[in-house]
């Protein structure tokens, strides 16, 4: 299964790691912490250096509840980081984390070569359209109502033939554009409460029914961390257990905060399957 940036071909028969840069302030976890260009190129440098694949840069906190930013500030946010990261690591595989179309179509034309969207097109009608006429990758993410509602929209009827549902009608109207390369992301924390993320990880296996790469977002979630009654600063070695849950379960790329430990677990579970 192979995805294509802007001609190169990218191989997720081995699982990839996406590496996240939050720039805003207020991100559950690392909000304000990449406030300055140092601190920028530094924590892609080190993602880079650890094995990270892709980097998905985010200007718009999606936690329950953030503040809405306008899409003007998202523009000042996220353009000039792309800029220097692109200066600074010309090879660079940048993802964006946005679900509008505007600012995506700014950022590809500005080096960036795919596409993460928690809408999947959604929150936007021009998105699909957009992908379709840019012609990268794009990450749909399973998610109801906006980040500010979310958690009002956790009732389903079957959790996971819902999302399943919702998948494949989103992916259909993908393909009627042309869009080619789409990758599908469950959604953990997105309008489903902690009992529901669970056992979304549990039921993993039958995303492989899409024949889509999955994308698995679960680092330092609540989901982790109020299960174990601690933070999200002190949840590294939960999300290293629940990571390596969805690689046995078909996970084709990890969206982490802690790259080295990701690739740690890619590495062992790789071992795994060479021998079975």
């Amino acid at each position: 299964m192979t995805i294509n940036c802007k001609g190169q071909l990218i191989d997720l028969s081995i699982p990839k790691i996406m590496g996240i840069l939050n720039v805003t302030p207020d991100s559950f976890y690392d909000g304000g912490t990449y406030n300055s260009d140092t601190a920028i190129l530094n924590q892609v440098e080190k993602m880079l250096h650890e094995g990270a694949t892709f980097i998905d840069v985010g200007a718009y906190s999606s936690r329950p509840n953030a503040d809405v930013v306008t899409e003007g500030e998202e523009q000042k946010r996220l353009l000039p980081v792309i800029t220097s990261i692109l200066k600074r690591f010309p090879e660079i595989l940048l993802s964006v984390d946005t679900f509008r179309s505007q600012i995506a179509r700014q950022c590809i034309e500005a080096g960036a070569v795919l596409i993460n969207d928690i809408s999947a097109g959604k929150l936007d009608d021009n998105m699909l359209p957009t992908i379709a006429n840019l012609k990268v990758p794009y990450i749909m993410m399973h998610m109801r109502g906006t980040p500010q509602t979310m958690k009002q929209h956790t009732h389903y009827d079957h959790l996971v033939k819902d999302i399943l549902f919702y998948f494949s009608e989103r992916i259909a109207a993908a393909k009627a554009l042309g869009i080619i390369d789409v990758l599908v992301d469950p959604g953990f924390g997105f309008a489903k409460t902690s009992e529901q993320n669970f056992q979304l990880l549990n039921q993993l296996e039958l995303f492989q029914l899409i024949e889509k790469p999955i994308v698995v977002g679960l680092s330092r979630k609540s989901m982790i961390y109020k299960t174990l009654k601690t933070s999200a600063q002190e949840a590294l070695n939960g999300t290293i257990v629940l990571n390596t849950i969805a690689l046995l379960k078909g996970a084709s790329i990890l969206r982490v905060h802690d790259v080295k430990e990701a690739m740690e677990c890619i590495t062992l579970v790789q071992q795994l399957k060479v021998r079975s």
